[in-house]
């Protein structure tokens, strides 16, 4: 059994990231990621300029790759008060559709290499981590989990977070709407949640809100929780009513848990949604999950 130096659990930005930055001193890196690239994410696709120096070190330029400048910010409350304002710092639209795969294929030249298998178990012995994976097993000295918000290889870890009921849930979507401006990343509050809206690299709208089960479960589905809830905010009831949905059907992640995780589990260094989660709200998610 080959012993690689690095292995990742997860091809999402925190565990990409993690390779092209680990590659880059010549490590034996090898990365575990259930999906093949590219595919979506469920996501705010919105991402602070503050993490584009880095990125560049990395060799990854999102503006020379078509992704949105955003520099104007507005949000509402349920009722439709409104405030705007410009973004000091700025961020970029671009899609995890765009940018995972961009960052996978950055890592494949740089000679990581990738394992598309889900990860069941992972054990420490003798200094030296076992993974297994679809009946295979692979060995490292050091692991990194990036595998994301939840999996259940929490639970084999023992984490107390996995063992609990969550309350909040995720729904994406991306849109044609020809009005909504494309510098502009919006947040508008809903009952029992609230929704962002800023364009991707392809021109289309993405459109992710978070909700609370709670609010959710009185609908029982997507759209009647869309045309009752959602739509109680007069821009989201406009965006809705004239914006096409590009994905057949809306993309969901419930059981989103917000308490303090351990940042070592079992000698497991953890990175990303897997060490900790901020709330959406910030907007800052996907530039904390890259550093």
């Amino acid at each position: 059994m080959k012993v690689h130096d690095i292995i990742i659990i997860g091809g999402g930005l925190a565990g990409l990231t993690a390779a092209l930055d680990l590659a880059r001193y010549g490590h034996d890196i090898a990365l575990f990621e259930t999906n093949r690239f590219p595919h979506h994410k469920v996501c705010g696709e919105y991402i602070s300029n503050e993490i584009q120096p880095y990125l560049k070190k990395l060799g990854i330029d999102l503006l020379a790759e078509g992704a949105i400048d955003i520099t104007d910010f507005e949000i509402s409350t349920r009722n439709g008060y409104t405030v705007s304002t410009k973004l000091p710092l700025g961020g970029i639209g671009i899609s995890r559709y765009a940018l995972d795969n961009l960052m996978y294929q950055k890592a494949v030249h740089q000679k990581v290499r990738f394992f598309f298998s889900k990860v069941s178990g992972v054990s420490f012995k003798d200094n030296l981590f076992t993974i297994t994976a679809n009946g295979e097993s692979y060995a490292a000295k050091v692991v990194i989990g990036a595998y994301g918000k939840r999996s259940a290889l929490d639970k084999s870890l023992g984490r107390d977070f996995s063992f609990k009921k969550q309350g909040w849930l995720a729904v994406k979507g991306h849109f044609e709407h020809a009005k909504f401006p494309q510098n502009k990343v919006a947040l508008h509050n809903f009952d029992g949640g609230y929704g962002g809206l800023s364009r991707t690299e392809d021109g289309k709208v993405n459109f992710c809100y978070l909700t609370s089960y709670k609010s959710f479960k009185k609908q029982g589905d997507i759209d009647t929780f869309n045309k009752k809830v959602v739509s109680g905010n007069s821009y989201l009831k406009e965006f809705l009513d004239e914006a096409r949905p590009v994905f057949k059907n809306p993309m969901s992640i419930a059981q989103i848990a917000f308490q303090e995780k351990d940042p070592i589990v079992n000698h497991i260094i953890m990175c990303g949604d897997t060490a900790g989660l901020i709330h959406p709200l910030c907007g800052n998610g996907m530039a904390m999950a890259i550093h």
